[in-house]
């Protein structure tokens, strides 16, 4: 350890040399699930160069640290769900906001300009070779998502002042999730084999499966309220529609590398749009057929 590196930038890198050490270990646990053999060998190319960083970082702390194993199952875990190149763009967040702090080391430690650049361009460049199949069907999962959220939520929505029960709502409403689960997923297909794709079933797959989810998720709460309980029902829907919007345009973001809050306020605008107007849809359809259910 060289003994002209001040307190503050010593505690910087043991704070990165740990880093480092924990990210080499979840490049090469995500390695071993992940599907692809060129995906697997840029993960272990990005466990080497995290685990050569860290092993710099040996030269002026002295000490090399533990692996914090609670890290590495969070992130091995978030790969094994949804996908190693969020997880991976998503740890790659975490660094980039780290520059300021390799400003401050870069005026006591020459090498870390080295190690700052090849983290710039290296990596950015090794994380675009991975080619993760999910991401190549997010255009079938936000069709599918887009659809059952601005379909549904309206349906909902209409129904819930029309019927003013929460089980004849439910049942509405999963009559034509599912209807339009089948619809949507058979139209994707269609679509792909009309233009020469030979991944069309796979493509329409992925449609239905969101379109699916989501019609589960935005009727479950008219399942667990009490039949007189529409109106919590539906703000609880609502909800809902806004976590999943959020959840979904987050994990985009980031995969993608696309900017969250336009898209967010985009779609949840839209849904909420649709859902207010259908709701009076429903209140004026109720008055004026004079339906009393």
């Amino acid at each position: 350890m060289s003994a002209n590196i001040s307190d503050k930038a010593l505690r910087l890198i043991q704070k990165m040399q740990q880093n480092e050490l924990n990210e080499s270990v979840i490049y090469e646990k995500i390695a071993k699930f992940a599907k692809g053999d060129e995906n697997k060998k840029t993960l272990l190319r990005l466990a080497k160069e995290e685990k050569a960083h860290c092993d710099i970082w040996q030269k002026y702390t002295g000490a090399m640290p533990k692996i914090n194993k609670l890290k590495v199952f969070k992130f091995v875990f978030i790969a094994w769900l949804l996908g190693f190149t969020f997880t991976i763009k998503l740890m790659e967040k975490g660094e980039a906001s780290a520059q300021d702090e390799y400003a401050i080391i870069e005026a006591e430690v020459e090498e870390s300009a080295h190690i700052r650049q090849q983290e710039e361009e290296h990596e950015e460049a090794l994380i675009a070779m991975l080619d993760e199949e999910r991401l190549q069907y997010v255009g079938s999962m936000v069709l599918g998502l887009n659809d059952a959220l601005v379909e549904l939520t309206g349906s909902l929505a209409g129904f819930t002042f029309a019927m003013q029960n929460t089980r004849l709502i439910a049942l509405s409403g999963l009559i034509i999730g599912i209807s339009a689960t089948f619809s949507m997923a058979s139209s994707e297909f269609l679509a792909a084999r009309s233009e020469g794709r030979t991944d069309a079933l796979k493509s329409c797959s992925y449609t239905g499966v969101a379109y699916l989810i989501t019609v589960v998720l935005l009727i479950l709460p008219y399942l667990l309220f009490d039949v007189t309980q529409y109106i919590p029902a539906l703000i609880c829907m609502m909800v809902i529609v806004v976590l999943i919007i959020a959840g979904f345009t987050y994990y985009t973001s980031v995969a993608q590398g696309q900017k969250f809050k336009s898209r967010f306020l985009e779609m949840a605008l839209i849904s909420i749009g649709v859902a207010v107007v259908s709701f009076f849809v429903g209140i004026a359809a109720k008055h004026f057929l004079g339906v009393d259910i």
